[in-house]
């Protein structure tokens, strides 16, 4: 029996294609890690592409490219599968995965740099909500978590659409990496980000979306591969 997977974000209602692309090229790399699967993707700004690829499924696990477990992972997706009796996993920004990879990345940065981390701050750039705290709140968890491990000099969250904002949070840092904490290259990462970094005069090394990390893909598999030996 095939084992099938969809891969679903929420996408760019503006810029539909060049998002589905992007995913769809993240899920041929996740199905590199996952041979004899059948990997599709969707997102839900594109009209119509989530239930067309569900209805040409059967069963998939579906796995939300999410940073939170929050108003589209914990209502609109579930609402959007329940007509197929399915649940959602959980989201990627929640992997506990996936904190080892950023851990790792930021030990290299560091490295590269010549830096140590109780010298250096760190800051996190999210996208924050109008319409659920947890998109915040996922944020800030991870900073966290993060600092727990590496034990920067000083550690903050900015958000894009509430208050903290990114640009006063930017300001005065020093020496000082930026992680933004976004699955995709849309709109806030092609451009509130960089102008809020601009403004706020940062100028620090800038890790890139959670959709270039090579890593991604790798948490994407093994999150899949458990989800389904559970099941089995």
């Amino acid at each position: 029996m095939t084992k099938t997977a969809l891969i679903v974000t929420h996408g760019s209602p503006s810029d539909a294609e060049t998002q589905e692309q992007a995913l769809a090229d993240l899920a041929q790399k996740v199905a590199g890690f996952l041979p004899g699967w059948d990997i599709r993707s969707a997102t839900l700004a594109a009209p119509g592409r989530f239930e067309e690829v569900l209805d040409a499924m059967d069963g998939p696990l579906v796995y939300p490219y999410f940073m939170a477990q929050g108003y589209f992972t914990g209502r609109v997706l579930p609402k959007r599968l329940a007509d197929y009796g399915l649940s959602p996993m959980r989201p990627f920004g929640v992997d506990p995965a996936l904190l080892d990879v950023v851990e790792a990345r930021l030990v290299t940065c560091l490295r590269d740099k010549a830096w140590q981390a109780d010298e250096t701050a760190l800051l996190v750039a999210a996208h924050g909500s109008a319409v659920s705290k947890r998109s915040a709140d996922a944020a800030n968890d991870f900073a966290a978590a993060l600092q727990k491990r590496l034990k920067f000099r000083d550690i903050r969250t900015g958000f894009v659409e509430e208050e903290p904002f990114l640009e006063p949070v930017a300001k005065g840092l020093g020496q000082a990496i930026c992680l933004p904490f976004f699955a995709l290259v849309a709109g806030h990462m092609i451009e509130d980000v960089p102008n809020a970094l601009a403004a706020a005069g940062f100028d620090g090394p800038v890790l890139p979306s959670f959709i270039d990390w090579s890593e991604t893909a790798q948490v994407i598999a093994q999150a899949l591969r458990i989800k389904q030996e559970e099941a089995a």
